[in-house]
């Protein structure tokens, strides 16, 4: 297929095929005697394997290590300690938002709960005070 039947097939732009291409994570392509570029039906599979990647948080170095360079042979056993690994950073990284997002619904319960008789000034004093009383 052509790049641009690619393109659309793909939903990328020409220009990010090209730039896959030129720094190796796309390299099932054939070039013609007249210069354009032939992308067999497995480029459409690599690209939507490098979509959903950069999607999980996969840098284009890590992109490149699951990519075998024989597409035949892929390594399971690597790839599937490689993915594991990304899952473990994402639990590791929603723990972290979660209790993040804990101590900000804290911190917004806290501003809240100003007593009526103070004001936003000595509310802001009481919040602050209360955070670094818990250190």
């Amino acid at each position: 297929m052509t790049i641009g039947e690619l393109a659309k097939r793909s939903g990328l732009t020409q220009s990010r095929i090209r730039f896959y291409e030129r720094i190796g994570l796309l390299t099932t392509v054939e070039r013609r005697a007249n210069g354009y570029r032939v992308y067999p039906p497995e480029a459409l599979v690599i690209l939507r394997v490098i979509a959903i990647a950069q999607s999980a948080g996969f840098s284009l170095d890590e992109i490149r290590t699951l990519l075998p360079d024989d597409r035949a042979h892929w390594d399971h056993d690597a790839l599937t300690d490689t993915l594991r690994r990304k899952v473990a950073d994402i639990d590791a990284l929603a723990l972290r938002l979660a209790q993040r997002r804990a101590q900000l619904v804290t911190l917004i319960d806290e501003i809240e709960a100003r007593p009526d008789d103070i004001d936003c000034a000595d509310n802001a004093r009481r919040v602050l005070a209360s955070l670094f009383d818990g250190d």
